[in-house]
């Protein structure tokens, strides 16, 4: 198996990984694409004072979630604007960066949300995409009605969603009939996953694992993207092998120095392919609070060096599998 170690270069908007042919053979560069698929981005009036402005629009836990200041002293996240986040993917050697929403507890912030970055993907069409979301709660007419909408806008699929955090039953119709829509529109759906043996911490909501397999076997012609792995999803003795029967269920690797150690790339990947494993970091999140004063966009790719992956997986986890389900060139 030809292996690449990831030591990235800046490469115009890519990274250029050198790759060995073997033992003892010489080195070659290989410019490899970059797309992440998991960042999140906020409007204006979030980042201007983020603490004052969840208070006011009732989005205590989003708040308790992006706010908070660890023990290090460290904030959880930063707030960049549209082209700080432009300059990061530069430096960083990303492409691409897919904007994920937030399972907010209000529609109407979802709505605002999405508005904000359907003006994003309209000015930086060839760098950014997005992913929609909206809450169930606000009756059938309205979800969907911003889910077409969100599609006649450009956006490419929706996301992150988390009906476990936003106190909607995965029964409820309104959910139900999102998820319908999604398979018709070809919109993948990006589910927010919790691992269930994880620490504690401030906002921590669970997901039943249970309920993943039961979407993905109910909804066969709609594709779900599980966030953090997915909890290892196809590691798991009760549910793994009727979860990686499932083709319809992807796993993004958002946050993952924070939750698992390096071998969970060759673990996931050994068990379910390349293929249907996509690159995301979950930035603006500090991957690295114990050594990083602040984000930094590039800091997970960095940390790849240290996982042994072939140069196939590499294409496939970093760019072609994400490109392939939104249709990107």
């Amino acid at each position: 198996m030809t292996s690449v170690t990831l030591r990235p270069r800046q490469f115009g908007s890519r990274k250029t990984f050198p790759s060995k042919q073997g033992a003892g053979s010489a080195k070659r560069d290989r410019d490899m694409r970059i797309v992440d698929a998991h960042v999140h981005l906020y409007p204006p009036e979030v980042n201007l004072s983020p603490t004052a402005w969840a208070q006011a629009q009732g989005e205590r836990h989003w708040a308790t979630l992006c706010t908070r200041v660890r023990k290090n002293g460290r904030l959880v996240q930063s707030f960049p604007s549209v082209d700080e986040l432009l300059r990061e993917m530069d430096a960083a050697g990303v492409e691409r960066v897919v904007l994920q929403g937030w399972y907010w507890e209000k529609h109407d912030t979802c709505v605002r949300q999405n508005r904000f970055y359907a003006e994003c993907i309209q000015a930086h069409a060839d760098r950014l995409s997005a992913f929609a979301t909206f809450h169930a709660g606000a009756g059938r007419e309205a979800v969907t009605q911003e889910i077409r909408r969100a599609a006649n806008e450009g956006f490419s699929g929706l996301g992150e969603l988390s009906p476990h955090s936003q106190h909607v039953s995965i029964d409820d119709p309104v959910w139900r009939e999102a998820l319908v829509q999604a398979g018709e529109l070809g919109l993948p759906v990006n589910l927010h996953v919790t691992e269930p043996v994880s620490k504690n911490y401030p906002g921590k909501v669970e997901t039943p694992l249970g309920d993943f397999v039961g979407l993905a076997r109910e909804f066969p012609r709609t594709k779900f993207i599980l966030a953090h792995w997915g909890a290892r999803l196809p590691l798991d003795p009760v549910l793994g092998t009727e979860a990686r029967a499932c083709a319809n269920l992807f796993y993004d690797t958002a946050a993952s120095p924070l939750i698992y150690a390096p071998t969970v790339f060759r673990e996931m990947i050994d068990a379910v392919g390349a293929d249907r494993v996509l690159y995301g970091s979950d930035h603006p999140l500090n991957l690295y609070p114990k050594t990083d004063d602040t984000a930094r966009l590039g800091a997970m790719i960095e940390s790849l060096r240290m996982t042994e992956l072939s140069e196939s997986e590499c294409v496939a986890f970093l760019s072609g599998t994400i490109a392939k389900l939104i249709k990107i060139g």
